[in-house]
């Protein structure tokens, strides 16, 4: 079943039906761009919201950032990050494989149909104008046919007039005849043209238009076809994105399910803990007995009620010790000078009595007002000191140790620059031609600085972490220098158990320095090989020679200062200039 045979005489209805289906595809195409829009702006609001809430602005330091709850919402957060991704993917999709693809190929389908049309209109011209040449012949051969008989008549009774002459009637005659000619020379040319045209209008019917509505035919069933690839690929577009979608929902579960209150729990206690103990009971004061006591003679750091709890005393410092609590020298008797030992064989001295470090704590509640501040207090943010003094004992001790970590990786950057400098220095002195070694003086002396720079933060960091002790007597944080005199004091007394020697310095508690880079240590395995593009000598000392096309293993790859570590199979290991091998590293 073709158009051809069965439409034949719906040139019209073939030309609307075409156009409607051109239309259909347009149409299509704009609901595919109206759609693609939607995810595009789908996929902007989710990455804004996703931009907007991303914690991770507030940085890794965030106290925040270790709760479970806390990743998981970033996880949450970087999920539908993707999400959004995908968003835009189907919006590209959509618009390069629907939109773009079906535009172009209706512009090719509307010059196609375009082209058919033309050749049906000039095939129904050619029709039309050997029809009008036909009605033409047809016409005139009417016309001279009874022209001719016009004129035999005429003859005809011209020879039966007997008043005309012989010359009359042979004209006339004549006249007839040569009517009688042209009309039959009409009526031959009226044939040729009926033939011709019934000849061409057979070749319209039953060839060309046929042809033209089979062609119109096959490109609206190929307009068919691909529109339906359409409707597919606007579902296939969003389906193929959907395993990457689901992992994306399943990572939002996974965010949830990740989620550990017992972990959040202990780290609200870890990075909270101060370190302090819980007040000891307040002691009685028996005024009756003629005691006169000052406040500060009840366990230290106990507050006085409830109410220094909640928030009475806010105007107070933190800290049991600050610089004007310290203990004045008139209250601590010189390390020097211990008190004068008490008669053989008598008494425990009863300045002392039984505990000695029971007694100088005592001895510090007589000196030292307690600072126990108001929750509110501590809810304000301090100061924020060099030393961490601003914090609790156990967030000090932390922050200390993550202090001197890294400071120690910073200065671990500096003695390995400062190395490879070394290096580079030694073989430009050996090859000048390799590089002019006065170009490197700058840049060593600001490593050197960088170093010294680094080592005296180190070791004040050394010094300072090791005096930090706790008590957790009474909530008790002070100084070990403080405690050591103290206790070098009380402990130097006969009643002493332990001598002076027992008490370390903390002067001593410094890290050893960074061992020697070049000390023996097992070989490293090799990541990859090197052949030598040219010879190298090796005369500068940690460089090995090689010879042009030896090949050699990489043992540690260029660090950015032209240098690459290699080793021969004997076991020779040295630096070789990075751009004299081409490096083949493993995968």
């Amino acid at each position: 079943m073709d158009w051809g045979t069965e439409l034949w005489d719906q040139y019209d209805i073939i030309e609307k039906h075409t156009q409607s289906g051109l239309e259909l595809v347009e149409k299509y195409v704009k609901f595919v761009k109206e759609r693609t829009e939607i995810e595009q702006n789908y996929a902007k609001q989710l990455r804004n919201l996703s931009k907007k809430y991303n914690l991770k602005r507030s940085g890794k330091d965030e106290p925040d950032s270790r709760f479970s709850s806390y990743q998981s919402f970033l996880d949450v957060v970087n999920e539908m990050n993707d999400y959004a991704g995908q968003r835009e993917l189907i919006a590209e999709n959509l618009m390069m494989n629907i939109c773009i693809d079906l535009t172009k190929y209706l512009q090719e389908l509307k010059q196609e149909r375009k082209m058919y049309l033309i050749e049906a209109k000039r095939a129904q011209q050619s029709l039309e104008s050997t029809y009008k040449q036909l009605d033409s012949s047809k016409k005139r051969f009417e016309r001279e046919w009874r022209e001719a008989e016009r004129t035999a008549q005429y003859a005809e009774k011209t020879d039966q007039d007997l008043n005309a002459t012989k010359a009359d009637v042979e004209k006339a005659k004549q006249q007839a005849h040569m009517r009688s000619h042209v009309a039959e020379e009409c009526k031959n040319d009226y044939a040729a043209q009926l033939q011709k045209y019934n000849k061409e209008q057979s070749q319209f019917y039953f060839n060309e238009m046929p042809l033209i509505f089979n062609k119109l035919q096959d490109l609206d069933e190929r307009r068919v076809r691909k529109l339906a690839q359409g409707y597919i690929l606007f579902s296939d577009t969003e389906r193929h994105v959907m395993p990457i979608i689901g992992k994306c929902l399943e990572g939002i579960t996974k965010a949830g399910t990740n989620v550990n209150d017992r972990n959040d729990t202990m780290v609200v206690i870890e990075q909270n803990k101060s370190g302090f103990e819980r007040p000891g009971d307040v002691e009685f004061e028996d005024y009756s007995q003629g005691i006169n006591r000052t406040s500060s003679e009840s366990s230290l750091g106990t507050p006085k009620g409830p109410m220094d709890i909640l928030g009475r005393n806010r105007s107070k410092n933190f800290w049991l010790f600050s610089k004007k609590s310290k203990l004045s020298p008139s209250t601590l008797p010189p390390f020097s000078s211990p008190p004068a030992p008490s008669p053989a064989n008598g008494p425990p001295s009863p300045k002392f009595g039984r505990d000695p470090l029971s007694y100088c704590l005592k001895e510090i509640n007589k000196t030292v007002k307690p600072r126990i501040s108001s929750f509110r207090t501590l809810r304000r943010s301090p100061t924020v000191t060099e030393d961490f003094t601003h914090l609790p004992p156990e967030q000090r001790r932390k922050r200390l140790q993550q202090k001197l970590e890294e400071i120690c990786r910073e200065l671990q950057k500096e003695v390995d620059q400062r190395c490879a400098l070394g290096k580079m220095k030694d073989v430009y002195e050996k090859n000048p031609q390799m590089g002019d070694p006065a170009s490197l003086a700058s840049q060593i002396s600001q490593t050197s600085q960088n170093m010294e720079r680094l080592t005296g933060e180190r070791v004040k960091y050394e010094v300072i972490r090791p005096s930090v002790v706790y008590s957790h007597l009474r909530g008790l944080f002070i100084y070990h220098d403080d405690i050591r005199n103290l206790l070098m004091f009380f402990l130097s007394s006969p009643d002493g158990a332990h001598s002076d020697e027992s008490i370390p310095d903390p002067s001593q508690a410094i890290y050893a320095e960074f061992d020697d880079d070049f000390e023996d240590e097992e070989l490293t395995a090799p990541i990859g090989n090197c052949t030598a593009m040219y010879s190298f000598p090796g005369a500068s000392e940690g460089t090995i020679s090689m010879q042009e096309g030896e090949v050699l293993a990489v043992v540690e790859e260029d660090k950015g200062d032209g240098w690459t570590r290699v080793r021969r199979n004997d076991g020779d290991e040295g630096y070789i200039p990075t751009s004299y091998v081409s490096i083949d590293l493993k995968k």
